[in-house]
Order: structure tokens, then sequence, then C-alpha cells
């Protein structure tokens, strides 16, 4: 973050742990899905979300905004909703239609948020189900926002 003043990975609180984004991803109730219209606008919208070690799970209508722009073109970022001590996240986004990861979605969804859908809640004839497995995380801490803002990088 040029010229903000941001230490020295060795000075400030350093480098965050990776159990502190894991966690934040995986505590936030909602996110920011950053997707791209055709003609390059960005669009922005809020959702309910589950990290599930290595990638995060949404859903949304087959036929909105987001769905589709995901599926012209996955590049996407997510934020959890604290901007204080933020999360973002810089991934590809995969719409999933097997039933096996359909129905893992659904229990992440149910478990977290307290619902009771059943799979055919997701019905990829009407909903979308969305994972996006990250590319690159970013996070920092406000109480040391010079000292603390770490990047993660992570395989293709």
């Amino acid at each position: 973050m040029p010229g903000y003043g941001i230490a020295e990975a060795t000075e400030g609180s350093g480098l965050l742990p990776w159990s502190w984004a894991a966690e934040r991803l995986t505590t936030s109730r909602n996110y920011w899905v950053v997707s791209v219209w055709p003609d390059g606008r960005p669009h922005t919208m809020p959702v309910w979300g589950m990290w599930d070690d290595a990638v995060l799970w949404f859903s949304s209508s087959a036929g909105s905004r987001k769905a589709r722009n995901l599926a012209a073109d996955p590049r996407c970022c997510v934020t959890t909703e604290d901007a204080a001590d933020p999360v973002v996240v810089e991934g590809t986004a995969h719409i999933v239609t097997d039933p096996p990861l359909l129905q893992r979605m659904i229990d992440l969804m149910n478990a977290k948020y307290g619902t009771e859908f059943g799979v055919d809640f997701l019905d990829p004839a009407k909903n979308a189900t969305i994972r996006v497995r990250p590319r690159r995380v970013f996070g920092l801490r406000s109480s040391d926002f010079t000292g603390s803002p770490t990047r993660w990088v992570f395989e293709d």
C-alpha cells in the first residue's frame, strides 16, 4: 500500500496468521460480492456465505445480475462485512451443479444461518450455487493499520 506508511513485515504487530483471516471468513454473517458487468462496470451486492476450508460458498437466483456476471466472467472479489478488520478475497467463481456439492452447500448454510432448506432450494434451474476459490486474500487490523496488512497468495 504505497504512500500509507506501511511498516515492514517484522514491525508493528507483523504479518497476520492465516487463522486470523479464516476465523473472520467463517464468522462473517454477510459478505459483499463484486462481479463485472459485460461492459466492464463493477457490480456489488451483499450475500449470505459460508467459508469452507479453502472456498467461499454463496447462492443467488440464476437470473440475478451477479450470477449472470460470474457465469460470463468468473473473476470476482468477496469481502467480509467488517470494514474495520476486513478480509478481502480475490478469486474465481465456479457455478456448481454436482449433487454432492449442492448438498455440502445446503448443509453449511443450514448450520450457519439456522435455516432448514432442502437441497431442492439449490435447483440449478432456479438458483446458482457459487463456489469462490481464492487467488489472493488481503487482511488488516484497524488497531494496527500500518503494521498488520497481510496478503496471502494461493495456487490456482
